[in-house]
């Protein structure tokens, strides 16, 4: 019990900690940027906000998960990517500071009504909801990751891209480990 209450606190000290004004405002204007890493284009300050975005609803995710999911893998999972994303958070923040972007701190309203479905769900019904949602998610964020990582001139996007990479791969071998991710949707 003590675990769980420290695992809530901890993800809602990520989830709600604001990130500050950066020093210089100039990367967050439309376009491209120079900075001391390379240029740094409107994509790259997307992937920013959109990995930024992914924790902060993948963290009370797949702390419910451990909470509501009736298969032990399916929990498991969950708490391997709350986990995970806590430690990408961190990175995603330090990372736009450095660049001066600035972050979100909610996630955006797909998100939210994502995490509202999971909540009215119960039982497989629930751990059925939760893999799909995470794995499609995590789809969709890995192509601008890629596109970023391939295209953007500036040495700490493409770092971050490059460890974001390995965070999506892992996630989603982890939800398909759950044995409840059909086979239609591999291809």
């Amino acid at each position: 019990m003590l675990a769980a209450v420290g695992a809530v606190a901890a993800a809602f000290a990520v989830v709600m900690n604001p990130v500050g004004v950066p020093a210089s405002g100039a990367a967050n204007l439309g376009g491209t940027v120079n900075t001391r890493w390379g240029r740094l284009s409107t994509l790259d300050r997307q992937l920013l906000v959109k990995v930024r975005q992914a924790g902060l609803w993948e963290i009370p995710a797949g702390q419910q998960a451990q909470q509501r999911a009736v298969r032990p893998r399916v929990r498991e999972v969950g708490q391997i990517i709350m986990q995970q994303h806590m430690q990408l958070d961190a990175d995603t923040r330090a990372t736009a500071q450095r660049l001066g972007v600035l972050l979100p701190n909610a996630p955006n309203g797909s998100q939210k009504s994502w995490l509202r479905e999971m909540s009215g769900k119960y039982g497989i019904d629930y751990d059925k909801t939760f893999v799909l949602r995470l794995r499609a998610a995590h789809g969709q964020v890995f192509t601008i990751i890629a596109k970023v990582r391939a295209q953007s001139e500036n040495t700490e996007i493409r770092a971050f891209a490059e460890r974001c990479l390995k965070f999506v791969n892992t996630h989603m071998s982890l939800l398909e480990s759950t044995g409840l991710v059909p086979r239609r949707a591999l291809h």
